[in-house]
């Protein structure tokens, strides 16, 4: 199914670079907000440094994909990692996957597309060929519609075979 994730995750932590290695993962495209950070948060935290330090020991690479209209928050976001991303990525659309890929040098075989929505992560990583890895919204949703938004993941998700962590 389109919307079903290859693996679910509590949440980035819970993706460690020995399974990334398992899989044959070089590559993590990431969104941002939910994903990695809550919206609302402006800097990266230690946890995030060291989890992104940890894939750069492993020799994974990782670039942020997102969809902002604003590229001030990801940029300065990316600048204070010292990662690199992909702005106007236009999710689900493949072509700021497929653009990423390319700047990265790695093939789709070889790539992961991280992320906490279905609708665009999901399914922007199913059409560009690569392994969907999903993990529930950090700081979770906030808005009306953003809880909408999550509740309708919710039987997409519960068919997920592969689940990692302690939330499931």
């Amino acid at each position: 199914m389109l919307l079903v994730p290859n693996v679910l995750f509590e949440n980035y932590q819970a993706i460690s670079p020995e399974w990334l290695q398992e899989q044959g993962i070089e590559l993590v495209l990431s969104d941002l907000d939910f994903t990695l950070a809550p919206k609302s948060v402006r800097h990266p935290d230690k946890e995030l440094r060291g989890w992104i330090a940890s894939l750069q020991k492993a020799g994974i690479q990782l670039m942020i994909v997102s969809n902002n209209r604003s590229g001030k928050r990801v940029t300065d976001f990316c600048a204070d990692l010292g990662v690199d991303y992909q702005g106007h990525a236009g999710k689900p659309s493949t072509r700021g996957l497929k653009a990423a890929m390319e700047r990265a040098g790695i093939d789709q075989k070889h790539t992961a597309m991280l992320g906490d929505r279905l609708r665009t992560e999901r399914l922007a990583a199913n059409r560009a060929g690569v392994m969907a890895l999903m993990v529930e919204p950090l700081g979770g949703a906030v808005t009306p519609w953003q809880k909408v938004l999550h509740a309708m993941q919710a039987p997409f998700k519960a068919l997920c075979h592969h689940k990692i962590g302690k939330k499931f």
